[in-house]
């Protein structure tokens, strides 16, 4: 059994701030504004880690009056996480079984 890892989806959680923007919105639903003041980020730049975050799926947004609200997708972040406890599995079973592929 092969288990792979979203290599797209790591770089986009890779980056400091969007992993910051990222554990807000698991909290919170946010708009930009309240991203600002608790990032300390600039807004253009905030408003592009945003948009990487929202094509690769990770969040959503949700109009409101003139304000856009954030909201994290938890389905994702499970599917990221879900990888990773079947890579830890197979290594798991590797290790019981003591697999070694013999060097030529």
């Amino acid at each position: 059994m092969m288990t792979s890892v979203d290599t797209d989806l790591m770089r986009v959680l890779a980056d400091p701030l969007r992993l910051q923007i990222v554990t807000l919105l698991a909290h919170e639903t946010l708009c930009t504004t309240h991203l600002v003041e608790e990032t300390g980020a600039k807004q253009t730049n905030l408003s592009n880690h945003l948009r990487v975050l929202r094509e690769a799926g990770v969040v959503e947004t949700e109009p409101c009056g003139r304000f856009t609200y954030y909201k994290l997708r938890p389905e994702v972040i499970e599917a990221v996480a879900g990888s990773f406890t079947a890579l830890a599995a197979a290594a798991r079973e590797t290790q019981a079984a003591e697999k070694k592929r013999v060097c030529p």
